[in-house]
């Protein structure tokens, strides 16, 4: 449930916005409004965590983000178009950036202590969850398009609230964990996790080359509005069914890692990956119409859900359950960097001038990737973890 509403609150949120405002810069704009609270967000989430537990995060994020909705389609209605209406968007994206990523680093702290218990079959667990996440993000583009098409903006925020309020019932189900150690406050927690990760090379290169590779899907993201309504001249529900086609294909790849992991190893499999990421990105601004562009983003999608995987079973492994929650916090507060600064992007730059950018991003996207694929395969200890 929580996964849905990620994934609405993601990919619908910048079409709300582009159908209040008809700005692609405002578009941009809130792309990254709804980014930065998110990186704010991070370094208290992971304190929190490892304080009071997943559940209780869980729980109160997924609940004050139903409410923060619920006020917004309540508010919408009575505003007529103009700077009301505006600002309302815009706090709305911020403020659900911000709460989805407390439940996101809940959710995935649970699932790192299900991957630990795991053992060898560490990434077959981290390929369901990865599945869940991309099952969600399958749904939610398609469904937020599609009601805010016929059902307007009232629809789409009740759909939403929805989900938030069914995420925080399902975790009232889950168990209790105690902890074994004091709790950490915020600057603590953010030391504990850099400390972490410097300890850990294999993982910090993996997290610098993913990261670099995320400025090229925030763009594509936080662009996406803009190039399939205004360039492409197609419906704001367009937009939600590229996203869909493109988690079609990750769920695709998805699965065929994990048997793909199991018999040619790790290392391999996320070189593979890789390749085709950067080939598809690079591809991109060739696309020029509706239908290539859905097709070259499904594959470079179905790329990056492979990575993912690589980069999640490689975190559960390596870091220590009573630092999993800072280090897991920092690792993703790196990892999102770059999507406020494509939103950013997309707010200075002409849409007539976005393909050379995107063209840009993703040649650093391709050195980023062949730079941390091949320091992994240099690291000692891990060659027999990685084949």
């Amino acid at each position: 449930m929580d996964a849905a509403a990620s994934a609405m609150t993601t990919y619908g949120i910048p079409l709300l916005v582009l159908a209040t405002t008809g700005s692609a810069a405002l578009t941009g704009l809130a792309f990254a409004l709804e980014w930065v609270p998110r990186l704010l967000a991070f370094a208290l989430a992971g304190a929190l965590v490892d304080r009071y537990g997943t559940i209780r995060v869980f729980r109160l994020a997924t609940v004050l983000r139903a409410a923060v909705v619920l006020a917004a389609a309540l508010l919408l209605p009575t505003q007529a178009d103009g700077l009301g209406a505006t600002v309302t968007v815009m706090l709305l994206a911020a403020s659900t950036g911000m709460l989805t990523e407390f439940s996101y680093l809940a959710a995935e702290t649970a699932g790192g202590v299900a991957s630990r218990s795991g053992g060898e079959c560490a990434h077959r667990i981290q390929t369901v969850l990865l599945g869940i996440d991309q099952t969600a993000t399958l749904a939610g583009p398609v469904l937020g398009g599609l009601l805010l098409e016929w059902g307007g903006p009232t629809g789409m925020l009740t759909v939403l609230a929805a989900f938030s309020l069914l995420a925080g019932a399902f975790a009232l189900r889950q168990p209790r964990h105690r902890r074994t150690t004091a709790p950490a406050s915020v600057v603590r927690s953010l030391r504990t996790g850099w400390v972490t990760l410097r300890s850990l090379p294999a993982l910090a290169w993996l997290v610098a080359g993913v990261t670099l590779s995320n400025l090229a899907i925030g763009l594509l993201q936080a662009a996406a509005p803009v190039i399939v309504v205004q360039q492409l001249g197609h419906s704001h529900a367009d937009v939600g069914l590229v996203w869909s086609a493109a988690a079609i294909a990750s769920l695709a790849a998805v699965a065929a890692c994990r048997r793909a992991i199991d018999r040619w190893g790790l290392w391999p499999v996320g070189a593979v990956f890789a390749f085709v990421t950067t080939a598809a990105c690079l591809a991109i601004p060739l696309a020029h119409t509706y239908q290539a562009y859905l097709a070259v983003l499904a594959i470079l999608m179905a790329g990056e859900g492979g990575i993912t995987v690589v980069l999640r079973t490689l975190r559960s492994h390596m870091i220590l359950a009573d630092a999993f929650g800072s280090t897991l916090s920092l690792t993703i507060l790196l990892l999102l960097l770059p999507f406020p600064v494509a939103g950013l992007l997309v707010t200075a730059v002409p849409s007539a001038l976005l393909g050379h950018v995107i063209t840009g991003c993703a040649v650093l996207q391709a050195v980023g990737l062949a730079a941390a694929f091949t320091r992994l395969r240099t690291v000692p200890g891990l060659r027999a973890f990685l084949a």
